[in-house]
């Protein structure tokens, strides 16, 4: 098949098997990202991130990921609920609602290569999900999928920002799209919005500052000076998507495994403060969650009171 059916037959399947959007990219040197990224670490952005100082070369080359890659399939999965959990003042982020999305959108990724070899026939490439050193969010701006927004998340004109982002790094060419303008105009809800500061100009997020990464990443204790500030966020934070006007348009998602346990959906304010490493465990089993584990939850659960 030529290229052009090559990247007609991507996108198709991709499309058949959930995904909300599907973009192309040449496989090559970020040379725009590269002096940005060392800025941002150069800053102490990234806190105790160190993974994210590591394999500053293969971060910005996929070539070095995947020897031969000449394309950079970007894809994104929708999991915004039909509705947030009810307000038991006590939040966690909307994408660990349900199943852990590594598992889920892995699952996805195996099975879309896999439908691909059998129509393309044999190829070579990696699946990636958040797990790996790739500028998942540039990949998808590139392929014209959003554009990034001054909250440094990728925004979307039709369906916002509630996705995440997933990537095949391949040895198979194939037609790449172009990217799309910057629609966030004078907008600056999401950095007004954040009780942290942690958006302290347009584009530039300061991770280290993040609700995100002081209730999922940051291992010690927590900052007093953060006290009252976390508006009762336990885990992750939407803050700056809930604001986005964008994120008007979102439509929910129709993945079985990214609904929310019973429990969970049954939580209280007493739940959460009385929460037990056993009732962690059946409720968070599969979920993100494990990420900052019982002792990091109930730790921010205790900031709060």
């Amino acid at each position: 098949m030529s290229i052009q059916e090559n990247t007609r037959l991507v996108k198709s399947t991709a499309a058949a098997m959930g995904f909300s959007f599907c973009g192309v990219s040449k496989a090559e040197f970020l040379e725009e990202e590269a002096p940005r990224l060392e800025e941002w670490l150069r800053r102490g952005y990234a806190g105790e991130m160190s993974y994210l100082e590591k394999n500053f070369d293969k971060r910005l080359d996929p070539r070095l990921l995947v020897p031969g890659a000449k394309s950079v399939v970007s894809l994104m999965y929708n999991y915004y609920p039909k509705e947030p959990l009810p307000d038991s003042s006590h939040k966690i982020s909307r994408y660990a609602y349900g199943e852990d999305y590594h598992r889920v959108i892995k699952d996805l990724l195996y099975e879309l290569v896999s439908r691909l070899r059998e129509q393309i026939g044999e190829f070579h490439g990696r699946v990636f999900v958040d797990s790996a050193p790739v500028m998942e969010r540039a990949w998808a701006a590139r392929s014209g999928l959003g554009w990034i927004g001054k909250n440094s998340l990728l925004l979307n004109r039709q369906q916002g920002s509630f996705f995440f982002l997933a990537e095949l790094i391949l040895d198979l060419e194939l037609e790449p799209d172009g990217p799309i303008r910057d629609y966030c105009g004078t907008c600056t809800a999401c950095m007004d919005a954040c009780p942290t500061g942690a958006i302290p100009e347009p584009y530039v997020v300061n991770g280290s500052a993040c609700i995100s990464y002081y209730t999922i990443e940051l291992k010690e204790a927590l900052p007093k000076e953060m006290k009252g500030k976390f508006e009762n966020w336990v885990f992750g934070c939407d803050i700056c998507q809930e604001v986005c006007p964008w994120n008007r348009f979102a439509t929910p998602h129709q993945e079985s495994r990214f609904l929310p346990p019973e429990e969970l959906r049954n939580m209280e304010a007493n739940d959460w403060v009385e929460l037990t490493k056993p009732v962690f465990e059946r409720i968070f089993a599969n979920s993100a969650v494990q990420r900052t584990g019982y002792e990091g939850l109930t730790r921010n659960i205790q900031f709060l009171s």
